[in-house]
C-alpha cells in the first residue's frame, strides 16, 4: 500500500511539473503570434489611398511627413538635377508621392517642341495607365507664386486647356522649359514646382531629338526619378 501511495505521488508531481512548464511556453507563443500579427498588419496596411475625393488633404499630410526637395531625372542622355519648391507643397508633394510608388519609371518625354518645352511623365506602358486610374486620375489646385516664373530650367504641371476654367493641373505629367528666354506666357496659367539646377546639357541633349508631326521622339526618350534627399 505504501509502494502504491508512492507511486501515485510520482505521476502526481510528475503531471504537475509538466503542467508548470508547458503552460508558460504556450502563453508565450500565443504572445508572440499576437505581436507578429501587429507587425503584419500594420506593415501591409495600405498607406497610398489618394484618390480624386481626398486629393488636397492627402498630399498636405504625405507632404509633413515626407518634405524630399531633390530628385534626379536619370536617361540614357544623362541626368538632370531637379529641386522642387516648399512654397508650393501640393504640387511637390505630388511629385515625390509619385516618384516614391515608382510610377515616373515607365514613362517618357512624350513631347519636345523644339526650343520651348521637353515634357514627360506619360507612356503607352500598360502599368503607366493602370496606375493613373488606381488613384482616379485626380487634379491638383494651381499654387500660383509670383517669383515662380517659366524660366529657362523652370518645371511645371502640365494641365488641359479646354474645359478647365480653374487651370487644375494634371498631377502625372510635367514639362521644363528648355528655351532660353524663358516660356513667361505661360506664367499664372501652369504652376511652376521647381527648377533644374543641373543637368541643363541633359535637357538640350533631349530637345534635339528626332520627333513625329505630333512632337512625339522617335526613339522613346524613357526616364527613371529619384529621390536625393
Amino acid at each position: 500500500m505504501r509502494i502504491y501511495i508512492i507511486f501515485l505521488f510520482f505521476i502526481i508531481s510528475q503531471l504537475f511539473f509538466q503542467c508548470k512548464v508547458e503552460q508558460p511556453e504556450t502563453v508565450n507563443k500565443t504572445e508572440t503570434v499576437n505581436i507578429k500579427s501587429k507587425i503584419k498588419e500594420k506593415t501591409t496596411k495600405k498607406w497610398d489611398s489618394l484618390n480624386s475625393h481626398n486629393t488636397e488633404a492627402f498630399l498636405t499630410e504625405f507632404g509633413k511627413q515626407h518634405q524630399e526637395t531633390m530628385v534626379l531625372i536619370q536617361t540614357d542622355f544623362g541626368s538632370i538635377k531637379i529641386k522642387l519648391f516648399q512654397d508650393v507643397p501640393v504640387h511637390r508633394a505630388n511629385f515625390i508621392f509619385l516618384t516614391k510608388i515608382g510610377y515616373f519609371n515607365t514613362t517618357v518625354f512624350y513631347r519636345v517642341a523644339k526650343n520651348f518645352v521637353i515634357q514627360g511623365g506619360n507612356s503607352d506602358e500598360m502599368y503607366t495607365q493602370k496606375e493613373r486610374r488606381k488613384y482616379g486620375n485626380y487634379l491638383l489646385k494651381p499654387e500660383f507664386r509670383k517669383k515662380r516664373t517659366h524660366k529657362y530650367g523652370a518645371i511645371a504641371a502640365a494641365r488641359q486647356w479646354e474645359h478647365n476654367p480653374n487651370k487644375l493641373s494634371s498631377p502625372f505629367e510635367f514639362y521644363i522649359v528648355q528655351k532660353r528666354n524663358g516660356a513667361h506666357h505661360l506664367d499664372n496659367e501652369h504652376t511652376v514646382f521647381g527648377e533644374v539646377i543641373s543637368g541643363f546639357d541633359t535637357m538640350e541633349k533631349i530637345s534635339r531629338v528626332k520627333v513625329g508631326v505630333d512632337e512625339w521622339p522617335v526613339d522613346d526618350v524613357k526616364m527613371r526619378i529619384k529621390i536625393l534627399d
